[in-house]
């Protein structure tokens, strides 16, 4: 079978929406902890490459004060009732959806993603902060534990928050991995100092701001811009735990440095996620599927697809729906819900993309769809791309591209299928599409990733925000959502009362008998099934 590439359509924006006028971005700008007068940094918006926010950049000594203000919001903070954090993150939980299109115009503007694809950052914080909100009594509540003893040790389980917690977040979502781990900690009585990526900083600002108006204290969250060769180590050696979401070679760094400072650390990392389309998948809706998977936020997306197996008997019918309706997608800059793919958000991005698919290319990689940058639709776009007769000699076979470009393969049989899903370093995500639920669930198992889909590319998984979300080997270590995203926050303290008889023998009790009655009484408790 050939097929030819095609460019899809192509959408063209303005130059920023209206909302963001200089004094809304001023004032989201002034709110970082930095000195007066310190040197600044200007970034722009990725569709058009025109100026958008001008930022005061920290200095470690910043960042060592704003840990100072925030240790002493902290303790107040951690004496608050969680009643009353529910009643704030509630109020945030409003403001977010009555201010949505806000985030959706900043989000837009600093990532240069869809609408579309900014509105489900806007669902996924209401998801998260109601889940905290109404969730957090229970997990965070004292616990009765089984004691020592039965009946005469009375043990309870307590939470404690860890501190100041620091969060590095990342551009690609920018209110999704600034607000989401920083609620979880709020929730759990810590402050936070957080350092989101200067390209989308507004975004992070804005829901700062919003938490704040909701009722939040004063620098219980506080925000600083800068480089993590600037201001990194101050942020890691003021922490009582690291939350990071970002690249595997910084993931390992900051595992070191905490490993270094005996703190915990969360990473949120790589991925070179596969999906496998099984031979009695619905091809339509697998189709659709994969382009989900593999396309939204212009791929930069730690969950998307970047590896695609279809069993060998599907495999044209599968590939034809998948690449007609690629090529049907509109690429460009809107700021409504008109636009499918927007653009790429750093130059850095684009080099990525564009060294991948030329390498690929030119040791005889076929192109179905897309395969070079657009130039005319602003400076940072990339058509979506689907690539077949991919090697290991290619770069992007195993190394992550994070950009709207996939690689299709075919396998023989299910074992094929699992062995070739699991041939990666990483393991973050997958996804497995069958008519069967049980069958699909059954090769979802085998699927080394912390999340695994069926019939679906990633938003289930990552919605439900009672399971835990992370990844395996190079993806990372630790969860977010459920009760390991908001656990990770604390330390367990465990409070033991010994009443009456403890392990020592009573007077006038022999050693030697004491020790025989013990030996007796456990092998009791072993036949009556006690635990």
């Amino acid at each position: 079978m050939s097929l030819a590439p095609a460019g899809p359509t192509t959408v063209r924006g303005p130059a920023l929406p209206a909302s963001l006028t200089p004094p809304f971005l001023q004032r989201l700008t002034s709110q970082v902890s930095a000195a007066p007068n310190a040197a600044r940094v200007t970034t722009t918006a990725p569709c058009t490459g025109v100026p958008l926010a001008d930022f005061p950049v920290s200095a470690p000594e910043d960042v060592e004060a704003a840990f100072a203000r925030a240790r002493t919001a902290q303790k107040a903070w951690a004496a608050t009732s969680v009643a009353e954090r529910k009643r704030i993150l509630l109020r945030y939980h409003d403001l977010v959806l009555a201010r949505q299109d806000q985030a959706l115009d900043l989000m837009q503007a600093e990532n240069g993603k869809t609408r579309r694809d900014a509105f489900l950052e806007v669902v996924d914080i209401g998801v998260v902060s109601r889940y905290y909100a109404r969730n957090a009594a229970k997990h965070l509540g004292p616990k009765r534990r089984r004691g020592a003893i039965p009946l005469l040790t009375h043990t309870t389980e307590l939470r404690h928050p860890k501190g100041v917690v620091t969060v590095v977040s990342p551009w690609n979502y920018p209110l999704s991995m600034a607000a989401s781990d920083t609620i979880a900690a709020l929730m759990a009585g810590n402050a936070v100092v957080q350092k989101p990526d200067t390209q989308t900083a507004l975004t992070a600002l804005w829901s700062m701001d919003l938490m704040y108006e909701a009722g939040l204290p004063k620098d219980v969250w506080q925000m600083v811009i800068g480089r993590g060769s600037s201001i990194g180590g101050a942020l890691m050696d003021n922490a009582d735990y690291m939350m990071f979401t970002g690249s595997t070679a910084t993931g390992r760094q900051i595992a070191s440095d905490a490993g270094r400072r005996l703190i915990g650390a969360s990473l949120e990392l790589g991925g070179k996620n596969p999906m496998v389309v099984l031979d009695d998948a619905d091809i339509e809706k697998a189709a659709d599927g994969a382009v989900a998977a593999c396309f939204p936020s212009a791929g930069q997306l730690c969950v998307s697809v970047e590896r695609l197996y279809v069993a060998e008997s599907v495999r044209d019918e599968f590939v034809a729906a998948f690449t007609a309706r690629t090529r049907k997608l509109k690429i460009g800059a809107a700021y409504d819900y008109s636009v499918d793919v927007g653009s790429l958000t750093t130059p850095a991005q684009l080099k990525t993309v564009t060294e991948h698919v030329d390498d690929a290319v030119a040791k005889g990689a076929t192109v179905l769809a897309g395969g070079k940058a657009r130039p005319d639709l602003g400076p940072l776009f990339y058509e979506p791309t689907i690539l077949t007769d991919v090697t290991p000699d290619m770069t992007l076979y195993d190394h992550e591209t994070f950009g709207p470009v996939v690689s299709v393969y075919t396998y023989r049989d299910v074992d094929e299928a699992v062995a070739l899903a699991n041939a990666t370093a990483y393991g973050l995500n997958g996804s497995v599409w069958s008519r069967n639920g049980a069958r699909g669930r059954a090769v979802a198992a085998r699927i080394h990733a912390g999340t695994v889909n069926v019939n679906e590319a990633f938003a289930a998984a990552w919605g439900s925000v009672d399971a835990p979300m992370g990844g395996m080997g190079d993806s990372g270590l630790g969860r977010r959502h459920g009760a390991d995203g908001i656990l990770k926050y604390t330390e367990p303290q465990t409070i033991a009362h010994q009443r009456v008889q403890g392990f020592y023998p009573p007077s006038g009790i022999r050693p030697e008998s004491w020790a025989g009655l013990l030996t007796r009484a456990l092998k009791v408790l072993k036949a009556a099934g006690v635990r």
